[in-house]
């Protein structure tokens, strides 16, 4: 099955501020009908970076069987950490940078590659606030959860 998921992040007060993600999943079923499904949650006090990360692990971790997976995501940090194979880098360093500095956010890293292995996933960049209808409302999902009332917690690594 070919999915497609859509992935936005957002954070008040970046660094450590409240946050939330969006995520939009959408696949066509055999009928020819499109299926969507959202998600979005917000933190207390996070990041705009585990915010991108956690858009990209629910919409993966939402699946239940192998699948072809395209994400689309507004973030670089996403995007170019599979397409430029920094993660690869990083892995065969020990977490470590090409400068030698921790990685930042190794938990949500090791989540999004569990939840990404048993899928063929392709990471596409789109220009965010560009009016790409599926990054405007995962954009408005993330900011609305973020300034939502039922916040959840993130141990910021």
């Amino acid at each position: 099955m070919k999915v497609t998921i859509y992935t936005d992040g957002a954070a008040r007060g970046n660094p450590e501020g409240p946050g939330g993600y969006g995520t939009i999943l959408q696949y066509v079923d055999t009928k020819g009908m499109l299926h969507e499904r959202e998600y979005s949650a917000g933190y207390k006090k996070t990041t705009n970076n585990r915010m991108e990360l956690m858009a990209v692990i629910i919409g993966l971790e939402a699946l239940n069987k192998p699948c072809e997976v395209e994400i689309i995501s507004d973030s670089k940090y996403v995007t170019d950490a599979f397409n430029q194979n920094w993660i690869q880098g990083w892995i065969r360093n020990g977490w470590k940078t090409s400068t030698k500095k921790p990685v930042k956010n190794p938990d949500l890293w090791l989540r999004l590659l569990k939840a990404k292995e048993p899928h063929r996933v392709r990471f596409t960049w789109v220009k965010g606030h560009d009016g790409h209808p599926e990054n405007e409302r995962c954009d408005k999902l993330a900011t609305t959860a973020a300034d939502g009332n039922a916040l959840l917690d993130d141990t910021i690594e």
